[in-house]
């Protein structure tokens, strides 16, 4: 059973930084791509970064230049450091990991006080 496990989130003042860590494991098959949506209160689910197997990377637009998704191969895990964090950045965010399902972590809760 593959089970995409986060850690990192938390409380911060705007300005700061978090660094979220995810780790999937359970499954013979490379995970490709990893990466982190996030969902705010009453807003929908929206992806905020993902990563290939290659080191390809995508990003929301109103996080480019803030946040740096990136991985480690050898352990299936994913990371997201987050820096300039802004309130408008308070979410759940979810780590996914992608081979011929799409498993989804627990969600991990970042709060951006202003």
């Amino acid at each position: 059973q593959v089970q995409p496990v986060e850690s990192g989130g938390g409380l911060v003042q705007a300005g700061g930084s978090l660094k979220l860590s995810c780790t999937a494991s359970g499954s013979i098959f490379n995970f490709n791509p990893m990466g982190w949506y996030r969902q705010a209160p009453g807003k929908q689910r929206e992806l905020v970064a993902s990563i290939t197997e290659g080191g390809s990377t995508n990003y929301a637009d109103s996080v480019k230049g803030r946040f740096t998704i990136s991985r480690d191969n050898a352990k299936n895990t994913v990371y997201l450091q987050m820096n300039s964090l802004k309130p408008e950045d308070t979410a759940v965010y979810y780590c996914y990991a992608t081979n011929y399902f799409k498993y989804w972590g627990q969600g991990t809760q970042v709060t951006v006080s202003s």
